[in-house]
């Protein structure tokens, strides 16, 4: 892959996936735009995190993914499009479900349109395993039906289907990259594991909601490489390929986990706050991502304990950027 000299947009580029993929693509010298959502903070989101040598080669644009002028205007001269840019929180799209669709759905057909207009090389549309649901079988490839069990993922199951048939349509050269349940340094406590080790560092116990959802969990680094691959591998065009380490573990086994690793032993508190809509859970995840291996050439590389430890030391360097014990949607 060479990314020298090559112009690529990252929409949602302020986020946990996103800014990691940002500072990857300036590491391999390509010319970085970055599309962050505008608001009159002038918050760039995780971007303010990243090295100062990073930070200065980027091209910011805010905008609105909704906003069809502002995509069309931030893709003129890419080569390449990651969109990455969504409303992800599922307990916000319970509460929100039109301005996840809108922004989930419409956001995608605006990158598409934009891509199919300017002639651009490449998109990458960003998936979720959520878009399975429940397995009904394991492991789980990309024949597996896709279920709408929450706003958020009939939100991406419908993008999906928008990107597949602009290739389909009008030979837009898309691809659908699925990445199972990514975690590291930089994400949220939106997401389960960073819940547990800010919890694990500094409270006495550990609310969660269920602990028997099984999950794939996927170091950012090894997602962000199926990204790079998925962008400049011709055979990944007019595909979806999942990216995923391959293995699944339970909730409450992660946190057990993630305890020891931090030395602590805690009770563990589940909370119906935090709880899914019964129909709503997906109990289990677990990527069959022989595809990626076979176009992409791409495997994890990154075990879960190796990954866990990177995480918790950079919560640990960085606990004053969360709210530990608070559920945040």
């Amino acid at each position: 892959m060479n990314w020298q000299n090559k112009t690529v947009l990252v929409t949602g580029a302020g986020g946990f996936i996103g800014s990691h993929l940002t500072e990857r693509l300036v590491r391999e010298d390509a010319r970085v735009r970055a599309f962050v959502r505008y608001n009159s903070r002038g918050d760039e989101g995780l971007l303010k995190l990243l090295p100062r040598e990073i930070y200065r080669e980027l091209e910011i644009v805010a905008g609105d993914l909704r906003d069809a002028e502002a995509i069309r205007g931030a893709m003129q001269g890419v080569n390449t499009v990651f969109h990455l840019g969504a409303l992800i929180a599922i307990p916000y799209s319970y509460r929100h479900p039109r301005e996840v669709i809108e922004t989930n759905i419409m956001g995608t057909l605006n990158v598409l349109t934009a891509a199919r207009e300017l002639a651009t090389e490449r998109v990458v549309q960003t998936s979720s395993s959520e878009v399975y649901g429940t397995a009904q079988y394991v492991p789980i490839n990309e024949q597996h039906p896709l279920q709408g069990q929450s706003p958020y993922s009939a939100s991406k199951i419908g993008a999906d289907k928008i990107a597949e048939s602009f290739y389909r349509s009008f030979g837009l050269p898309v691809a659908i990259l699925r990445p199972f349940n990514t975690y590291g340094p930089r994400q949220s406590a939106r997401a389960v594991i960073p819940t547990i080790i800010t919890q694990a560092l500094t409270r006495d116990e550990i609310h969660l909601g269920a602990l028997n959802p099984m999950r794939d969990f996927t170091f950012v680094a090894d997602t962000v490489e199926g990204f790079l691959r998925a962008g400049a591998v011709p055979e990944a065009v007019g595909q979806e390929i999942n990216i995923g380490a391959g293995d699944c573990i339970s909730i409450g086994d992660v946190a057990r986990k993630i305890m020891a690793l931090v030395g602590r032993e805690l009770p563990i508190i589940c909370e119906n706050e935090r709880l899914r809509p019964e129909q709503s859970e997906v109990l289990r995840l677990h990527a069959d991502a022989t595809k990626a291996s076979a176009l992409l050439k791409w495997a994890p590389g990154v075990p879960l304990d190796t990954g866990l430890e990177r995480t918790i030391a950079w919560i640990r360097d960085h606990m004053g950027l969360f709210r530990p014990g608070q559920y945040e949607v």
